[in-house]
């Protein structure tokens, strides 16, 4: 019902759920409909006694009591599938409790499956029919008892075989990979069959197509007598299914179901690679050149991946990629790629491989104030009125005469240059401000809007319109080229992420007898401890997928096996192992071993180098604390954890912590009276120009300590509860 491996890692995992692709909520039901249809089915709302029979529960109040509770359960479901009950109603039956709970209440969440009438399949080729020519649509089938909602508490009195029946790896006769979405099952539909006859057209190497048809068993037959929960013999053989899942990858959520044989990987793998869908960069929208958004990043040239999964099509995920296709090679390179690094090729680079743009709307309006004031976009001097705090005049050359940027303007807020983004000018604040006669000209303030500090780019876009306030609104988008540089943040859809390391010239890196040059290198021990078998296999299906132009199926449980694409590469003269002689660029010697290589679906995240650098030397403070700001937003200061203290101490830089976390922070002379049993803050008292204890008054022994302001800040916190700390200070001579 959730995505099962789609939830956030730390404190929300479990917590913060993802519904899976195929989910519906349940609808209020009257109870009063539902418990006249039990009445009419025999339930006894009044029994004299309840000791033979069993309990029916409706929305967890008792209604009544029946006799025959099997019965009941099938014409319940009977009538359910005639559409006689709304399809959001349950039904569940604890034959150990001798209980029958069903529920009508909203918020329920259901999940779809294809029902087993009598061990037939009541889907058949008509059906499929219907759906195809546009005449039926899922309701439909839920209305006609082919597809069943179903809840959890249902789903205990339930049996579901998770398909059908498991397809060949390659076709019987010309062993030739099978593709799942050309499958035709011919005899869909007929009673009393156990085998699933088969039609699929296979490509022969010449490149001709061919149909092959053969049979393969059903799965929900059984023929182990002794661990059947249905005992209904038919044709020498039990049948123990009530349902089949339409698709067993459903179970997934939408970024789960993007993943490339999940089933290969550990489910923490499985777990960061959703999440790491959502951070990655593509097309956001298909009108990202008009959308207004605050931050937006866009994909210069996004590539559909070639190991892909069915959820990709009907999400519509490969109109609107979030990567590109990366040739990969698993090898260590200097150390450079050590942890999670990885090593790029600076050539892939200039060739715009992972470029990309980031977009931020800015947004300017007119606001009106009290009386008559308002803002004015404009450029500041050029009206009647004076302007107080103007910059110099370069600052406004590149704007027009409205105060606005022309499109393709280059602005930049970066080494201490600081570009004017919207000429604004504003009201005086308060009315001594204002000087002279009303009918002489105002002083204004200059409140234009600045480009944000450390950003640059070339304005996209210039919006005007009115806002709500019937003032004038200005959206103004700025567009930044991000190009892949030293500490950009990559990673597969398998939760293998790293940062760039080191970029290479193409000269200098490993080649193939081939001459293909890698346009990744990652380090082999990111795959064993991690057991993301299925990054191998995603390598492995992008080399075949590339050499024979198709598509590889990567749908989890049903996609190609690893046989068939080990296959494709013996077909293909290479080794069906993935790995290849490489030569190294720098002394032109090939590798002893041979080199795992291959091309893999790479995403590149938005957690940018460019976006988090952030340094400062002096700055503003926090009023409360005296603290430096926080954020590269404020131009704040850097963190300094207990880490970064222990790793000091460790190195006995001593003299370095007391520089950073108090003379550089929030160092503060601190007068303490030192007369004995005082110990109490003193004060400077600026007439007479000498300090004084508020205790002692004139006879303090008055010392100069220096502390910091936090600590000042928590004895002023101790007083304001009544508790007065006293200081003692130590002897100094």
């Amino acid at each position: 019902y959730p995505g099962i491996p789609q939830t956030p890692e730390g404190q929300n995992c479990g917590l913060v759920k993802n519904a899976a692709q195929m989910i519906d909520v349940s609808e209020e039901v009257r109870e009063d409909d539902v418990k006249e249809l039990l009445r009419e089915a025999g339930v006894d709302s009044s029994p004299s006694g309840w000791a033979e029979g069993s309990r029916v529960h409706v929305n967890g109040d008792i209604f009544g009591l029946h006799k025959n509770a099997a019965k009941l359960v099938n014409q319940f479901k009977r009538r359910r599938r005639q559409g006689r009950i709304r399809s959001e109603v349950s039904i569940r039956h604890d034959g150990a409790n001798r209980d029958i709970f069903i529920n009508t209440d909203r918020g329920r969440i259901l999940r779809p499956l294809l029902v087993l009438d009598d061990g037939d399949l009541t889907l058949s080729k008509e059906h499929l029919e219907f759906i195809r020519s546009g005449e039926w649509t899922f309701n439909d089938l839920v209305a006609n008892g082919v597809v069943e909602w179903v809840d959890a508490e249902e789903e205990e009195d339930l049996l579901v075989a998770p398909r059908p029946f498991d397809l060949p790896m390659e076709s019987p006769e010309h062993g030739r990979p099978i593709n799942p979405a050309a499958v035709e099952w011919v005899n869909l539909g007929q009673e009393q069959i156990t085998e699933a006859e088969l039609r699929v057209e296979v490509k022969l190497p010449n490149g001709d197509a061919v149909f092959e048809e053969f049979s393969v068993p059903l799965k929900y037959y059984q023929e182990d007598v002794d661990t059947l929960r249905r005992k209904q013999k038919r044709n020498n053989t039990v049948l123990v299914y009530t349902h089949v899942e339409i698709d067993p990858q459903l179970i997934l959520g939408v970024c789960a179901s993007l993943v490339p044989y999940p089933e290969h990987n550990s489910t923490p793998r499985v777990t960061g690679g959703t999440a790491m869908v959502k951070q990655s960069l593509g097309l956001p929208s298909a009108n990202y050149r008009l959308r207004p958004d605050t931050r937006m990043h866009v994909m210069h040239y996004p590539q559909q991946s070639i190991v892909g999964t069915r959820s990709m099509k009907t999400t519509n995920f490969a109109q609107r990629p979030g990567g590109q296709n990366f040739v990969v090679a698993i090898l260590s390179h200097h150390g450079y790629n050590m942890q999670d690094a990885v090593v790029i090729n600076r050539a892939a680079v200039e060739r715009s491989l992972a470029r990309s743009s980031f977009i931020r709307t800015y947004n300017a309006e007119n606001k009106q104030f009290p009386g008559g004031q308002k803002e004015q976009i404009e450029i500041p001097g050029t009206g009647l009125d004076e302007v107080k705090g103007m910059k110099s005049w370069e600052k406004y050359t590149h704007l027009e005469r409205d105060g606005l940027p022309t499109p393709e303007t280059h602005l930049s807020s970066v080494g201490g240059e600081t570009s004017v983004l919207v000429g604004k000018t504003s009201p005086p604040r308060f009315l001594e401000e204002s000087h002279g006669h009303f009918l002489q000209a105002q002083e204004r303030r200059e409140s234009s809007m600045m480009v944000r500090n450390g950003e640059s780019g070339w304005v996209d876009n210039v919006f005007v319109t009115e806002s709500l306030d019937s003032g004038l609104l200005c959206r103004i988008s700025l567009r930044t080229e991000k190009i892949p540089e030293l500490g950009d943040k990559f990673a597969s859809r398998h939760g293998q992420k790293g940062i760039i390391g080191r970029l290479v010239d193409e000269k200098d890196m490993p080649f193939t007898t081939d001459g293909i040059v890698p346009d990744l290198i990652i380090n082999p021990h990111a795959i064993p401890s991690r057991m993301t078998v299925a990054h191998v296999l995603e390598m492995i299906g992008g080399k075949v997928g590339a050499m024979e132009g198709r598509k590889i199926d990567g749908t989890a449980f049903s996609g190609e096996k690893e046989e068939s694409l080990r296959s494709g590469l013996l077909r293909n003269g290479l080794a069906h192992t993935g790995r290849e002689p490489m030569v190294s660029g720098e002394t032109g010697e090939a590798f002893t071993a041979d080199i795992f290589t291959g091309v893999i679906f790479y995403q590149r995240l938005h957690h940018l180098v460019s976006s988090k650098l952030h340094a400062r030397s002096r700055g503003r403070v926090q009023i409360l604390t005296r603290q430096p700001t926080e954020g590269r937003a404020r131009q704040g200061g850097l963190r300094f954890g207990e880490m970064e203290r222990d790793c000091l101490i460790a190195h006995g830089a001593s003299m370095v912590i007391k520089d950073r976390l108090l003379d550089e922070s929030d160092g503060w002379p601190l007068m303490v009276c030192n007369n004995s049993g005082c110990g109490h803050i003193a004060y400077y008292d600026w007439k007479r120009r000498t300090p004084v204890c508020p205790v002692c008054g004139d006879r303090a022994d008055v010392h100069s300590v220096q502390t910091s302001y936090a600590f000042k800040l928590l004895l002023d916190e101790m007083k304001s509860l009544g508790v007065a700390m006293r200081l003692e200070l130590e002897d100094q001579r």
